[in-house]
């Protein structure tokens, strides 16, 4: 599985620094199968001090992190969704990421011009969600316009469709954030995968200053959306390590580790994933195949000082079909 988070945010707000500093982070793009990588795309690995100790016990060629891929997009303006700026046609390259990065301005520094002409991280945040709110209900008005035309058919199918479009298109219409309302997508789920709508991903909020710079008011505003926040002041801190942490968290993402001769590699799954499905993220054949897994927490393998070591120990678990990965886990796949 590939993490990727797009980053939104109104102009001179910090998302360019932002990007220069997560584009600096050391990556060997050769690694990783990526045919193109665009400009507006880094390419960042995650901090995990449990690959170089594993590596070292087993003396791997090389060490093979996890990665996020950061969609920078242009700054969005008041009425971008009418076309104002050019953030409303870059919207489009953050629909499939998992997660939205949005960067707010707390500082105030009147040699950097602010497109609202004042600070007010409040009403920042409230512009940006707006505009993703008015585009994704650009996308759930056009879907539930050919719905409409379908279901006067009277078939089933095309009137229930139309039905949930409109239960969806109505919360938009309120300016709701999807992610806000744990009931509509319990009700809505598989349809919220299928149009991708930029709401209904989870949000973390950069707060761009310093502690003391932000208001209890912006925070509770942050809480009501359901999101997470992280205060940094981009100019002078390395925050990436921690930015990468709470993006797994809202995600409710762990990683296993696989080591050998050849690598030491971590590798991004779903918590509550079973072993079939994380062999699938291997190569796909490993789940269709998967006959048993060899596991062991990694610092019981380091405690062990080599795999063998833990076998004779009896350390190394066989688990089946059902077992629930845990982060940490070092694994072996059987498959047939």
């Amino acid at each position: 599985m590939k993490l990727s988070i797009g980053i939104v945010g109104l102009p001179n707000v910090g998302k360019s620094t932002l990007f220069k500093i997560l584009t600096k982070q050391e990556v060997h793009i050769a690694n990783y199968p990526f045919a193109t990588i665009d400009p507006n795309v880094g390419i960042v690995p995650v901090p995990d001090e449990r690959l170089e100790k594993l590596a070292k016990l087993s003396q791997s060629k090389k060490i093979v992190p996890a990665v996020v891929e950061f969609y920078d997009i242009a700054g969005l303006v008041k009425g971008a969704n009418k076309g104002e700026g050019l953030g409303n046609q870059f919207l489009s390259h953050i629909r499939e990421v998992n997660a939205v990065l949005q960067v707010v301005r707390c500082f105030s520094a009147s040699d950097i011009i602010h497109v609202e002409s004042t600070t007010d991280p409040v009403r920042d945040l409230e512009i940006v969600n707006m505009e993703l709110v008015l585009k994704d209900l650009e996308t759930v008005a056009k879907r539930h316009e050919n719905a409409e035309a379908d279901a006067r058919s009277g078939k089933k199918e095309a009137v229930l469709l139309r039905d949930n479009l409109l239960d969806i298109k109505k919360a938009l219409e309120m300016g709701e954030l999807i992610v806000t309302d744990p009931d509509l997508v319990r009700r809505h789920e598989a349809m919220f995968k299928d149009l991708n709508l930029l709401t209904a991903k989870p949000q973390l909020i950069l707060l761009n200053g310093k502690p003391e710079e932000v208001s209890d008011e912006l925070k509770n505003k942050i809480r009501a959306m359901k999101a997470d926040y992280l205060i940094h002041d981009l100019a002078s801190e390395n925050f990436v390590p921690e930015l990468i942490q709470k993006a797994y968290q809202i995600l409710n993402l762990i990683s296993f580790l696989t080591t050998g001769e050849d690598e030491t590699r971590a590798w991004t799954i779903q918590k509550g994933t079973k072993a079939p499905q994380a062999a699938g993220v291997i190569h796909t054949d490993f789940e269709s195949k998967f006959i048993r897994a060899e596991v062991i927490n990694w610092q019981k393998l380091m405690e062990a000082g080599s795999w063998n070591s833990a076998k004779q120990k009896g350390w190394l678990r066989l688990e089946g079909k059902d077992y629930v990965m845990a982060d940490g886990d070092v694994v072996v796949i059987r498959h047939g």
